[in-house]
């Protein structure tokens, strides 16, 4: 392999990915050991997926607000699950402005203690609830192996805290949130998640139940793509938030939390990219198309720049458009460089375009000539909207059919040992944590969720042969 190659997939599915996030400019390694700076095309992609996010969120009630990234370390110790869950990955300040602080600080690795901590501070009576709050914010967690986007010392998220009157809203919610994130994943980023409930092993440190939505990646591993937790009135009680209820009793309120990370982006880029470089959905990309004007001599230039600026005025009062006016570099090396950064439509036009009143429409999902099309000036923005929507539906029915062919139902142990060698493995499972252990154990694969959807009836676990009522996904994951 020459150095100025993308390894392919196949030889190196680790390495490529860690150059196309470098090659496209969405992030860099930080000085600091596992953090990243995220470049303003890796900052825009995450933008998008922002304000996709939010525009839900804000559909549901949700509001927006901002905590501290300082929370007292004793907080961390209130609830037991979570303090044993998080201090492996606490980060903990002790001085500050030159001295020794009374209490250390711990940097927040997630917020439902300083959340738990105010909410008992506001919630007095049930009219007080629910409280829907949503942070964007980055945390830390301490982490021994990191990789940009998908695990960083520090990341950009959303964390959802919401407080409810009864164990019936809060479930309700949980489960809200997480088809919202199924409806992101889906519909924005051409990606098709796999909704569920985790095992009691992989449940959020506190909660009483952990929902996820599970991707399958290039490489067949599998990645959690967002959470959601039903909290109980465990962090409710830990910190007692207690309101009146219509009865004038004192009763704990009834929390969730919810979470989708800069992790997104690693997704996208596994799920779609190929050997060349990105290929990014074009309901998020930050750049939906792009217009290379083509010209070899100086005479030309004029014409078809004119033109180009013409197109893109048009197009960008429906489409983010970038306009390739760099000098001094050839129409290939733009070519290379778009579709390494993913950019779904490339327009190209040169002087025989103009005397036939046409582009050349080329698609990032086809390589080559199949991609390739002829459109008339007239209707272009039209065509191009029509063309982007093929791309997203395209997109999200190869990453389909990926997931559907490295998916086994194996009928005995070691059919199932190859099949998590390959991809995911949907089969039976008792609910055992004996059996979830000697999976991971003599595979290294882990249980990924139990699917809401299920096919019924019952079943023999794949590991021990007892009755078991609900089938899993098993998979090796990032």
């Amino acid at each position: 392999m020459t150095e100025d190659r993308l390894p392919s997939r196949a030889e190196d599915f680790s390495e490529w990915y860690n150059q196309v996030v470098l090659r496209a400019e969405l992030a860099d390694y930080a000085p600091v050991r596992g953090c990243m700076v995220v470049r303003p095309y890796g900052w825009a992609l995450w933008e998008n997926i922002q304000a996709a996010l939010d525009k839900r969120f804000k559909a549901t009630g949700h509001v927006n607000a901002g905590f501290p990234m300082f929370i007292p370390k004793s907080f961390f110790e209130k609830e037991k699950e979570h303090v044993e869950g998080f201090s492996p990955e606490l980060a903990v300040v002790t001085i500050g402005g030159g001295e020794e602080l009374e209490e250390p600080l711990a940097i927040r690795p997630t917020s439902e203690t300083i959340i738990g901590h105010m909410y008992a501070k506001w919630v007095k009576s049930y009219r007080d609830l629910p409280i829907l709050i949503n942070l964007w914010n980055s945390v830390v967690r301490w982490e021994k192996r990191t990789k940009l986007f998908l695990r960083t010392t520090e990341f950009y998220w959303q964390e959802g805290h919401t407080a409810h009157a009864t164990a019936a809203e809060a479930e309700e919610e949980t489960r809200r949130m997480l088809d919202i994130y199924t409806d992101f994943a889906v519909n924005e980023a051409a990606i098709p998640v796999i909704p569920g409930e985790k095992s009691e092993s992989e449940k959020f440190a506190g909660a009483v139940i952990t929902y996820a939505i599970e991707a399958m990646m290039g490489d067949c591993k599998a990645l959690q793509s967002a959470t959601s937790h039903y909290l109980g009135q465990n962090f409710a009680k830990a910190f007692n938030i207690q309101y009146l209820d219509v009865q004038n009793n004192q009763q704990f309120a009834w929390t969730t939390s919810w979470g989708l990370s800069t992790r997104m982006i690693g997704a996208i880029i596994m799920v779609h990219g190929d050997d060349t470089g990105l290929i990014l959905p074009p309901h998020l990309a930050p750049i939906q198309a792009v217009i290379v004007p083509i010209w070899k001599k100086e005479e030309e230039k004029t014409a078809v720049c004119e033109k180009a600026g013409q197109i893109a005025d048009e197009l960008q009062k429906t489409l983010r458009i970038k306009v390739d006016l760099r000098e001094g570099v050839t129409p290939g090396f733009k070519f290379n460089d778009w579709e390494m950064r993913g950019v779904p439509l490339r327009i190209e036009i040169g002087p025989r375009d103009l005397a036939a009143s046409s582009v050349t429409l080329s698609r990032r999902d086809r390589p080559g000539r199949e991609g390739k099309t002829t459109a008339a000036w007239e209707g272009l923005a039209q065509t191009c909207q029509r063309t982007l929507e093929e791309i997203q539906q395209s997109l999200l029915e190869r990453a389909t059919q990926f997931r559907k062919d490295h998916t086994s139902d194996p009928t005995t142990y070691e059919e199932f040992r190859t099949a998590v060698e390959k991809g995911f493995a949907l089969s039976w499972w008792c609910g055992g944590s004996a059996c979830e252990t000697k999976i991971k154990e003599d595979t290294k694969a882990t249980t990924r969720c139990i699917p809401f959807e299920q096919p019924g009836g019952t079943g023999r676990c794949i590991v021990c042969g007892m009755e078991a009522s609900k089938k899993a996904y098993f998979g090796k994951a990032y």
